[in-house]
């Protein structure tokens, strides 16, 4: 059973990492020795953000799905040497989109409470650092985004090449 998310979460990626993560269906999250004690707070059911640094755009929604472990097997590209990203939880990805189809925050980021401590032109600093807390108002408006920008699945009725009688009576109008 998940629990209703307690917290939310914003981790800002650099591409490489994020490369890494998708190549893994998003299904893991790595921290290193700075983020410990946030990863330690996670829970099941608490929600996570994926923002790609560089590119500048919101790409993931995920659950935690499992409490943190710690695993010092090399996964993701480090900057640093000696960071394997030890710190671990599972997750279950909610919504992916392509990084072509990602929520632009230079768009979205002036509309979220979190990034009004800075000022508007300083917005970018909101998302120094790998993991963030932010309000469930601000997550929730940019995966309501997400949720719009996501494809949605063609539905055809009858016969592949026929359209359903309302379609057909909307074209002789």
């Amino acid at each position: 059973m998940v629990n209703t998310p307690r917290n939310y979460w914003m981790v800002a990626v650099r591409p490489e990492y994020y490369d890494t993560c998708a190549e893994m269906g998003f299904n893991l999250l790595g921290m290193g020795r700075n983020q410990r004690k946030r990863v330690q707070r996670m829970e099941t059911g608490d929600r996570i953000l994926f923002y790609v640094v560089i590119r500048e755009i919101f790409c993931v929604a995920a659950s935690v799905s499992s409490t943190y472990v710690e695993d010092e097997t090399p996964v993701w590209p480090s900057t640093e040497q000696g960071e394997n990203y030890a710190w671990r939880v599972g997750l279950k990805p909610d919504v992916i989109l392509d990084v072509d189809h990602g929520i632009d925050a230079r768009l979205i980021a002036p509309r979220m409470q979190y990034v009004k401590k800075w000022a508007p032109e300083h917005w970018p600093w909101a998302f120094q650092g790998l993991l963030h807390l932010i309000p469930k108002q601000d997550f929730s408006l940019i995966e309501d985004e997400m949720d719009r920008g996501r494809l949605k699945p063609v539905v055809t009725l009858g016969d592949s090449g026929s359209n359903c009688a309302l379609d057909e009576l909307a074209a002789r109008v």
